[in-house]
């Protein structure tokens, strides 16, 4: 189950809230296909004005910072470069979109691996292999 978390200060998220979801969660679906659609889940974290700081100081303007949690698997995979690639591109270009292209050649996408095993719903500990063929 792919899960971003999109942090941007408040004030850049107002209004854009349902086509920032959107715009992730197409993304999202054009690398791993349409039955990711179903099982992507997109925070949104907007951060209040005075609580982001670069360079020392409060920045009314910030470009956001995703992470994507994605299974470990997916990083052995033969064309795991190649994923990498298309996940941190298709993520950038949804937020540029929906958020404004100034903001793009900061936008910083962080993937982060659960190992197998170390995922949970519903209180039940996810079996690995029957998404891995997904991802």
């Amino acid at each position: 189950m792919p899960h971003l978390t999109v942090r941007v200060l408040e004030a850049q998220l107002q209004g854009n809230e349902a086509a920032l979801i959107a715009a992730l969660t197409d993304a999202v679906v054009e690398v791993y296909g349409e039955w990711a659609r179903d099982v992507a889940v997109i925070h949104l974290d907007g951060i209040p004005a005075g609580r982001w700081g670069l360079r020392g100081k409060p920045a009314d303007q910030a470009p956001p910072v995703i992470t994507f949690g994605i299974r470990e698997a997916a990083f052995g995979r033969p064309d795991s470069g190649e994923l990498v690639a298309r996940l941190v591109r298709v993520v950038t270009d949804a937020v540029a979109a929906v958020l404004g292209a100034h903001l793009r050649d900061g936008i910083t996408v962080e993937l982060v691996a659960a190992p197998a095993g170390r995922t949970a719903v519903g209180g039940v500990i996810v079996d690995d292999s029957s998404v891995s063929a997904h991802q």
